[in-house]
């Protein structure tokens, strides 16, 4: 498979700028494997394909307010700042983007907020766009932490032109998010709502959370014509005893094991043992999943509508079958389903 044959014209009209009214209420394409059928239905329809015992894998990862804006000093320049990772607690550390990188060189300092409480110094050059930042604040670790996320803003995708509103940090993040640490949203898991969670628990339906701190590098462009060359970024993966007895007994039991989201797929392909049952994991995995791929653990997942050319769409297209996405996509654009992070959802079965 090459990077070429991801391509496809979206039209720029359904890049969804804004999420559904309510969470549930997204369109919903399902999309069965065996048949090819393709049906058109709303999120909260998807109580109707599940049974008990069968069981979905969240991802709970929590979006912590990463974009930042600071002026930097004599020339007092706005500069935008990126939290992708926490280096070292105690000094302070960050690994960060910033734009414009052209102005910002090793030496430089930042401030932020009205009264320039919150300093920042650059101490290295990681990326043509990355630095690492070393902040300086009077007051405690827990008070800095919290005025970073009262200076920072919900990270929404750079594709999102218009200013974030209060109403993005609610949207723009799980309703079952726990553990702060991803930069983008695992955004499958937006379209549920407590409502909906409750319908699929009186069901039965089990659930199994790991955590996956979605990083930047979701975003990245792929630029190699040849997938196998592409490189992905690290991300932090977390799945614990609970989660592994939870989909290991659904598979034992031929029940529906599914991924609620690429992440969670990605993470469930990262720990998968000798004997195809999934294992605990703690580190990091840069799993790049593309056709021809054999999957491990899931049997079926939800999933947004993605980008051309996108690590995403390579990844569906190796569940459902390349000219099945193809399809799926070409009806989805006659359709106007909406695309990306706020957009509607898929089910493959």
């Amino acid at each position: 498979m090459k990077l070429s044959n991801f391509s496809f014209e979206l039209p720029k009209e359904l890049l969804a700028e804004y999420p559904a009214e309510h969470r549930d209420e997204s369109k919903l394409m399902v999309v069965h494997r065996d048949t090819g059928k393709i049906e058109h239905k709303m999120f909260k329809d998807i109580v109707d394909y599940f049974d008990e015992d069968d069981v979905m894998v969240l991802n709970n990862t929590k979006v912590f307010p990463a974009r930042l804006f600071g002026n930097k000093e004599k020339t007092g320049a706005r500069i935008e700042v990126f939290l992708l990772r926490e280096l070292n607690q105690e000094q302070r550390l960050w690994d960060v983007l910033v734009d414009p990188a052209r102005k910002i060189r090793i030496g430089n300092k930042l401030y932020f907020g009205e009264d320039e409480s919150l300093v920042a110094e650059v101490i290295d050059n990681t990326t043509s766009r990355g630095r690492t930042l070393r902040f300086l604040y009077d007051g405690s670790y827990t008070d800095f932490r919290r005025k970073l996320r009262e200076l920072g803003e919900t990270p929404l995708p750079k594709y999102i032109k218009r200013e974030v509103t209060p109403e993005d940090e609610e949207r723009y993040q799980t309703i079952y998010a726990k553990h702060e640490g991803a930069v983008a949203a695992p955004t499958a898991g937006l379209h549920f709502s407590k409502h909906l969670l409750k319908r699929l628990e009186i069901k039965g339906i089990e659930f199994a959370e790991v955590t996956l701190h979605v990083g930047l590098g979701t975003f990245n462009p792929v630029e190699v014509e040849d997938l196998s060359k592409h490189k992905m970024d690290s991300e932090e993966l977390v799945i614990d005893e609970k989660a592994t007895e939870i989909v290991n007994n659904a598979k034992a039991n031929k029940r529906k094991v599914c991924a609620v989201g690429t992440t969670v797929m990605r993470g469930l392909e990262s720990a998968v043992s000798s004997e195809h049952t999934l294992n605990t994991f703690e580190g990091w995995t840069n799993k790049f999943i593309f056709p021809p791929y054999e999957f491990s653990i899931a049997n079926c997942m939800i999933t947004n509508f993605h980008l051309p050319k996108s690590t995403l769409m390579m990844m569906v297209s190796a569940f459902a079958g390349h000219d099945l996405i193809k399809k799926a996509y070409k009806q989805a654009i006659l359709e106007g389903y909406r695309f990306y992070s706020y957009g509607d959802a898929m089910l493959i079965l």
